[in-house]
């Protein structure tokens, strides 16, 4: 139809998705294009910060950004759905029905036709197939997850305070966290962050000391994209703090209040757990492999050209963690970061629009910044500028600290634009001196 609007369909409303649909509608509008951002959830929130969500010292109803208002800000739509199946043939894809908690169909099943589509739908934790993970572990990949997480340890820390204050001095709570990336060292740390500060909330004999946190790695040591110097740093600072480091050990089984992990020729032994978090590895969603016929990697990812276009068909992108990109030169696809996706989705824009303009698109080039991982507010590790000097230049202390925040607020003005971006900047400061230090509800 000459007078149809081009549709343009972002699926999936993370760091990378978000950011797309800001540019997009901020530089088409709604007169000519119809950018339509699809999610399954209402609001999104930074999926690094879900650590601090988990643990109560960061209030999400603060910091996330709900769909529909930013929608109407930027010039898009949101569709509050999740992606069933595409039809590349007839360019649409078909949105499963919402069902609410009490089964009821809130929203049907919806045809929705896309001139270009883009999926940004993320990626999972890897469970690599070990027997009880599924079922026992908890998994931080949302904030609901998030939520649940910190409920059942505000059970647990009240159940331990009282049983202490009835005659049982050696109550504990028990967490094991399953994975010795950013995510699982962060959260490790946040942990007692958080238990210093509960004896302020009413649990008059709680303290850090109540906490037994053990970190599991399958890996020869922690953090593996860092430096060895600065992983060695990191887990020293966690000791200090009172983690249980275990590297080279693997985990072979979950049970509902256990971790059992190889022990050598003596077969297995047994880490008593209240609460346990996984966090080793990402893959792409079980779905993927049912939604299309788009060629996918063994971890169900989908597998991408250095243009971000799907293998069989120029009109589909992927970025973020749900895509694999194989770069020339690389021996690895691009790492899944939240700085891998805030560069895909630049790239992403920038082929929209050339492809549109009948340009070729261009090739993703990708500019490792380094990494950093926060331990709380006790110490922050990292590296800066690695494609600059090789990943060479550390950072630890409050340096790393301030360049480690500097990231979130670059995402805030990625997805506000500069000046409402700055806002909530500042908003955010007069929040950290007035508001509580941990969201207890």
């Amino acid at each position: 139809m000459p007078d149809q609007k081009t549709q343009i369909v972002v699926v999936g409303g993370g760091a990378g998705g978000l950011e797309l649909v800001r540019k997009l509608g901020a530089k088409y509008g709604r007169k000519r294009h119809d950018i339509i951002l699809i999610d399954r959830n209402l609001t999104h929130i930074w999926k690094p910060l879900l650590h601090e969500v988990a643990v109560g010292s960061l209030d999400a109803n603060l910091d996330e950004v709900g769909y529909g208002g930013h929608a109407v800000r930027w010039g898009y739509r949101f569709f509050n759905g999740s992606i069933e199946s595409i039809d590349r043939v007839g360019r649409t894809i078909t949105t499963a029905p919402l069902i609410d908690e009490r089964g009821d169909e809130v929203i049907g099943r919806h045809t929705i036709r896309y001139d270009y589509l883009v999926l940004a739908i993320g990626g999972i934790s890897n469970d690599f197939g070990v027997p009880g993970v599924r079922e026992h572990a908890m998994f931080l990949e949302d904030r609901p997850q998030a939520d649940k997480f910190r409920q059942k340890l505000l059970n647990a820390c009240f159940k331990a305070n009282h049983a202490q204050q009835t005659g049982n001095p050696e109550a504990r709570v028990r967490v094991s966290i399953v994975g010795g990336g950013a995510t699982g060292v962060e959260l490790a740390a946040e942990l007692y962050n958080a238990a210093r500060s509960l004896r302020n909330y009413g649990l008059e004999v709680f303290d850090e000391n109540t906490l037994e946190v053990s970190l599991l790695e399958a890996g020869p040591r922690i953090l593996p994209a860092l430096d060895d110097t600065l992983a060695a740093t990191a887990k020293h600072e966690l000791e200090k703090l009172g983690v249980k480091v275990l590297d080279r050990t693997q985990v072979v089984r979950v049970d509902d209040r256990a971790v059992h992990i190889g022990d050598g020729p003596n077969g297995t032994r047994m880490i008593e757990a209240d609460l346990i978090v996984w966090a080793a590895g990402v893959k792409g969603a079980e779905e993927i492999k049912l939604m299309s016929d788009l060629p996918l990697t063994r971890g169900n990812q989908i597998v991408v050209r250095p243009t971000l276009q799907t293998e069989t068909d120029d009109s589909i992108f992927a970025l973020g963690d749900c895509a694999s990109c194989m770069l020339p030169g690389r021996d690895r696809p691009i790492p899944p970061r939240a700085q891998s996706a805030h560069q895909m989705a630049s790239l992403v824009f920038t082929n929209l629009v050339r492809a549109q303009a009948g340009q070729p698109p261009k090739d993703f080039v990708y500019q490792d910044h380094g990494s950093l991982v926060s331990l709380s507010r006790f110490s922050t590790v990292g590296s800066l500028m690695g494609n600059l000097v090789g990943g060479r230049m550390f950072v630890e202390g409050w340096i790393a600290r301030m360049v480690y925040m500097s990231l979130y607020r670059m995402h805030l003005i990625a997805i506000h634009g500069w000046w409402r971006g700055v806002m909530l900047i500042v908003i955010g400061h007069v929040n950290q001196i007035v508001r509580p230090r941990l969201k207890l509800h």
